[in-house]
């Protein structure tokens, strides 16, 4: 993914901040307006710069104090100062893709918590079923406790939502780095100075033919990798978009194209893995409210076979023989025997990874051929829920989690030797 911008000077007059807050999910002028007096009512001389990425932000219409240096130079500041910065990225194009938009408000923030020396910084991203004026100091507060350098969410689950990170990228990184971290990509985060520095440095000396690092992608595997605390918030359920299951391909593209090259960045790391365990948790477990999300497990199941019909040439490409015999006769079930077993589906996103590493095929055309194996997860992962009558899905992922484990020295034994494998 091209979107890694340069930053551009920043011309604010302040020079210096303990905290650098963005905000980009989608808050009313209300709750704005009374997070930034949750942050004004901790305890001083407290420094926060919330960061104006989409030029949104009125300093009058929040309180927030002016960027100037006499608004911050009184020492007996009882109660926190709270200032507003521009971003010094250029604003993503209207266009551009939300993993985009992301990936350049993190490089937005982390380029002013450096110019500013901030302690940390943290991102708020998407909206909580029970947001509180006090979420971001939720996140926050472990950094400056010294109790940790990424602080990361811990949402409660519904059945059907964020099913990419719980079927791929959180059991994949638990099982590449052995930390059972729940939403490794947040998106809302808080890092350390420490890990904000780690990042920039790895940014600047990225290697170009290995491609441009996303920094929600790269984040939790940084942290991982350079033996950093890290912490998770329960903070409940997050509120999602609607599921549009008929652009699953630009999705997964967006989402697993930077995962895989992070991944290929830190095999020196993930190779040395064995076993999983737990990162510390703050608060209680909250649970989550009914599930709205609708899915058809019939056109999924129909989008699987025909996926089995039409791509067998590329499929041919990536798997080997003995998981494309599995797969033909997974297309031959009916749709209420359908089902894809855990073991396989590791091994599958383990091939596709390796291709992807290999560029056994364009990367972007890789990815979207993956499109029909990830619905007839689904489908086979709904069908499973509906089956065991299961009120939460926390029993079946964990299962799948547990099979990725198995199945690292599957992964590892191809890294190594991908001639040998190669179907």
């Amino acid at each position: 993914m091209e979107t890694d911008p340069v930053p551009q000077q920043v011309q604010d007059p302040i020079d210096s901040a303990d905290l650098v807050v963005s905000i980009l999910a989608d808050f009313d002028a209300d709750l704005l307006a009374k997070t930034y007096g949750a942050l004004r009512d901790l305890p001083g001389p407290l420094r926060i710069a919330v960061v104006d990425n989409d030029q949104r932000l009125s300093p009058a219409s929040f309180n927030l104090e002016s960027t100037n240096k006499s608004a911050l130079a009184e020492d007996a500041q009882k109660t926190a100062a709270v200032f507003h910065v521009s971003s010094p990225l250029t604003r993503a194009e209207d266009n551009a893709t939300r993993a985009v938009r992301l990936s350049e408000a993190c490089q937005s923030v982390f380029a002013l918590a450096e110019k500013l020396n901030a302690r940390g910084c943290c991102v708020i991203a998407s909206k909580l079923e029970s947001v509180t004026p006090g979420s971001v100091w939720q996140l926050a507060q472990p950094l400056f406790d010294g109790e940790a350098d990424l602080v990361l969410p811990h949402y409660a689950r519904r059945k059907f939502d964020g099913l990419l990170n719980n079927s791929i990228i959180a059991p994949l990184m638990r099982a590449l780095y052995g930390k059972r971290v729940n939403n490794p990509m947040g998106p809302d985060f808080a890092a350390s100075q420490r890990l904000i520095q780690t990042m920039l440095v790895m940014k600047a000396g990225a290697n170009a033919a290995v491609g441009r690092r996303h920094p929600l992608a790269a984040l939790t595997p940084t942290a991982l990798c350079e033996n950093l605390r890290i912490k998770e918030v329960h903070c409940g359920a997050r509120t999602y978009p609607p599921i549009d299951w008929t652009s699953m391909s630009s999705l997964l593209v967006d989402v697993l194209s930077p995962v895989f090259l992070d991944m290929e960045r830190n095999a020196p790391c993930w190779q040395r893995s064995r076993i999983s365990s737990a990162v510390p948790a703050i608060g209680e477990p909250r649970v989550a409210g009914a599930d709205p999300a609708i899915v058809d497990t019939d056109r999924m199941v129909e989008s699987f076979q025909l996926g089995n019909r039409e791509l067998q040439e590329i499929w041919g490409l990536v798997l080997p023989p003995s998981i494309l015999f599995e797969l033909r006769k997974l297309a031959r079930l009916p749709v209420e025997q359908f089902r894809i077993p855990d073991d396989l589906w590791v091994k599958i996103v383990y091939d596709f990874a390796l291709a992807h590493r290999l560029r056994t095929i364009s990367r972007d055309h890789l990815l979207k051929s993956m499109t029909p194996l990830y619905l007839g997860w689904v489908a086979s992962y709904a069908q499973d829920l509906k089956a065991s009558g299961a009120a939460t899905p926390n029993g079946r992922l964990e299962r799948l989690s547990l099979a990725y484990e198995v199945g690292k020295s599957y992964l590892v034994s191809r890294w190594r030797w991908p001639d040998r494998f190669n179907p």
